[in-house]
């Protein structure tokens, strides 16, 4: 019996569950809303790019938990069109996030941002299942985490409270609300235990494919499209080398912050965007920047001479800066910051979306 449910788990990153037949979501059980979504991301991309913030309606610098605030919209007057989430310590039971938002409080914002026409995005910070330590944890897990492993029953345990909470958004009329879900994100850097130095190019895969099979075959969560976000790469070869095929990716992206000087981060990034925007064409998928951002933002036109004119030439889908966690740990303005009146213009220009542009031109 247990050689017998071996190869049924295997089975699940063998093959997909379901291939879609054209472009569209690879999960072929897709929900019309999931599909919706995937079609307005590939729509908008030909308009402009969507600016995203992590833990936007959260809180912000010097406040938490206030209901319709937002530094974003303090700073510019509108709020962002994607809006960051994380799962990490829901897999331990945990009533709130490892950034101590309430996953309550999450599932309503998600819902909020849902019914205002933005797009929600969900990665997690899962700790390590093996060792019990966090994220950061780097002792070797995925290996014993994959059917057969030592830690296999305990992480699809973890998957089964991920099914639960994406199951737990449901719109007013209980549809369930779509959502993009970035597991197992910037893997291409070994900081977190799922990266590169800690589990083979077949291991990592094995992981991504079990994951997403999982929840779609066996849970029954057809409510996500899944990103593929990589960290550090210098070309095609080396985006794709542990990516786990097109049946299991929707959306492709990659994470990259500002530690040095802007022309040295923009040299990064516009070499990075070429590469994503090559691998986007050749796989049909949708673009994104998924995490970037100016810890502080010293610098007054950051904004409009650094960032914008990085991304103008290619059709992102969307650019999310990271969390506005503490005064010394910030990427979004809020009023009286440095860069606060460069972020209005950022706000202005026509290449950029927020919230109210996602409304359907009038004909």
């Amino acid at each position: 019996m247990k050689h017998l449910l071996t190869i049924t788990l295997l089975a699940l990153f063998v093959q997909p569950t379901t291939l879609p037949a054209q472009p569209g979501p690879a999960d072929a059980a897709a929900t019309p809303s999931t599909r919706q979504l995937y079609a307005r991301l590939q729509a908008l991309r030909q308009r402009g790019i969507m600016f995203g913030h992590q833990d936007d309606m959260a809180y912000g610098v010097g406040w938490k938990y206030i209901h319709n605030r937002s530094d974003v919209k303090d700073a510019c007057g509108q709020w962002p069109a994607m809006y960051g989430w994380d799962l990490g310590h829901l897999e331990l039971g945990s009533p709130h996030n490892l950034d101590s938002v309430p996953f309550d409080s999450m599932r309503a914002y998600i819902r909020t941002v849902h019914e205002r026409g933005g797009v929600n995005s969900i990665s997690w910070h899962s700790n390590n299942p093996v060792s019990g330590g966090s994220t950061w944890d780097t002792s070797l897990a995925v290996t014993a985490i994959l059917p057969g492993g030592s830690s296999h029953a305990a992480y699809t345990a973890w998957l089964d409270k991920v099914a639960a909470f994406m199951g737990s958004l449901r719109a007013a009329d209980s549809s369930l609300i779509p959502v993009i879900f970035r597991p197992f994100h910037e893997h291409t850097g070994s900081w977190f235990w799922w990266g590169q130095r800690h589990c083979t190019t077949t291991e990592f895969r094995t992981l991504w494919q079990f994951t997403v099979n999982y929840l779609g075959a066996v849970k029954q969560v057809h409510n996500l499209l899944y990103a593929y976000s990589a960290a550090d790469f210098s070309d095609a070869a080396r985006y794709l080398e542990r990516y786990p095929g097109d049946a299991f990716v929707d959306i492709i992206g990659f994470d990259l912050y500002q530690y040095g000087s802007a022309a040295q981060y923009r040299q990064q990034l516009e070499q990075r965007l070429q590469v994503l925007a090559q691998v986007a064409a050749a796989h049909h998928k949708i673009p994104a920047l998924t995490e970037t951002g100016l810890e502080r933002i010293p610098e007054p036109n950051w904004w409009t001479q650094t960032l914008l004119p990085a991304l103008q030439p290619y059709p992102l889908s969307y650019v999310l800066v990271w969390r506005n966690g503490r005064p010394d740990h910030y990427y979004a303005p809020f009023p009286g910051q440095a860069s606060a009146a460069d972020f209005k213009k950022f706000r202005a220009d026509k290449r950029t979306l927020f919230l109210p542009d996602l409304q359907p031109k009038k004909q």
